[in-house]
């Protein structure tokens, strides 16, 4: 599918289309993974690129790529020791 964006040439200057279309797909991508919307795989299809730019982009961002609830964490941390 094919989308189509009116961009004022102001915010062109910098970037080619081309450059300015991969962005605005990754940051799409990081914004829907941070919202729950799209996996980390999704995302990482969605933008284009491969799981360790991905990675690192989120990194950038300050977007986790872990996201417990409260005691989630807790929980595992102790069927895991149950485990063991």
């Amino acid at each position: 599918m094919q989308i189509t964006l009116d961009v004022p040439e102001q915010f062109c200057m910098e970037f080619s289309p081309v450059e300015l279309g991969r962005r605005i797909k990754l940051y799409a991508a990081l914004t829907m993974y941070q919202s729950g919307s799209l996996s980390a795989g999704a995302a990482c299809e969605f933008a284009g690129v491969d799981r360790f730019t991905f990675i690192t982009e989120c990194k950038k961002h300050n977007i986790a790529m872990i996201n417990y609830e409260p005691g989630e964490l807790a929980a595992e941390v102790a069927a895991f020791r149950k485990a063991s």
